[in-house]
């Protein structure tokens, strides 16, 4: 139902590859071009600019373009999803895995809302951290995980559900931290907690830093804890630092309780993801992926 010419130019967009627009949407190269052209004269402006060595990126009108494409996407995604509902009766038992920081502070209104719009299917809901939510996937334990790592296995389907941000944190009353911004080797003068081997979050903290030269072996490690909320008690307590994902914080930011430390040329971004064995997806399973993707994580 979404015009196509749209998705295309999506996939261009988010990909910044004619290329690989191509491949992932099964379609000619030159189809690719010929959707986008016909974009750009419908809206008679340029949406793309393309350079030498194949380099693509978004003119504003792109720019413009791509924010109202995914707003247009995600409302035709709810109206399939409610008109879909309409018509088929669910029911049963839906077991979902989630990392901590997934499970603690990103689904429980999405639960909520589940819940109120599917009363017969009951939702047992499990945590852990990436690698144990995978491991229960594979060995069938849940129909369906939400995690936030960077590992990918061979047996299982991937499919981003949002984003979030990793921010480095400090109490308010940190004694050795009076700065607001840090450079990146300053890292290493601070006492550190990160979470457990295994954690996603702390597989894309080792990422990022790595990056910029810095290995986890290099930071002052005082303490490796197994939650964000033990890291968020310990923090409020001590003169520690820790990369936390920027959902855990909204409440501690508002009370004053701690604040946010800018990391020079240092950004973490990263995806959370379905994940599902790979073949066809469970029917709940399905249900409740398409259910959330009308939700935006704020």
């Amino acid at each position: 139902m979404l015009d196509f010419r749209l998705k295309v130019f999506d996939t261009v967009a988010k990909r910044l590859s004619f290329t690989r627009a191509a491949e992932e949407l099964y379609i000619t190269q030159p189809a690719v071009t010929k959707h986008i052209r016909e974009l750009e004269a419908y809206f008679k402006t340029s949406l793309i600019e393309r350079s030498g060595n194949r380099k693509v990126s978004l003119t504003p009108a792109g720019r413009i373009l791509l924010a109202y494409a995914e707003q247009i996407a995600s409302v035709y995604k709810g109206l399939e999803f409610e008109m879909n509902a309409l018509v088929n009766k669910h029911s049963g038992v839906l077991r979902i895995g989630a990392s901590t920081t997934v499970a603690q502070y990103v689904l429980p209104p999405v639960l909520a809302g589940f819940h109120e719009r599917f009363k017969d299917v009951k939702v047992i809901l499990v945590t852990g951290n990436t690698e144990q939510v995978e491991e229960a996937l594979l060995k069938k334990e849940i129909d369906l995980g939400i995690i936030e790592g960077m590992t990918r296995q061979p047996q299982i389907s991937y499919q981003e559900f949002g984003k979030d941000e990793l921010v480095l944190v400090s109490s308010i009353s940190n004694q050795k931290l009076k700065k607001y911004v840090l450079k990146p080797e300053e890292l290493k003068n601070y006492p550190f907690l990160l979470r457990e081997p295994g954690s996603g979050t702390l597989e894309f903290i080792a990422y990022a830093l790595k990056e910029r030269d810095i290995r986890l072996n290099d930071l002052n490690v005082e303490m490796q804890l197994g939650s964000t909320e033990s890291m968020k008690s310990y923090l409020l307590n001590s003169n520690c630092i820790a990369f936390l994902s920027v959902h855990a914080i909204v409440k501690e930011l508002k009370s004053g309780e701690c604040r946010i430390v800018d990391v020079e040329g240092l950004s973490i971004t990263r995806p959370f993801h379905f994940i599902q064995p790979l073949g066809h997806p469970l029917p709940l399973a399905e249900l409740f992926q398409r259910f959330s993707s009308t939700y935006r994580l704020s």
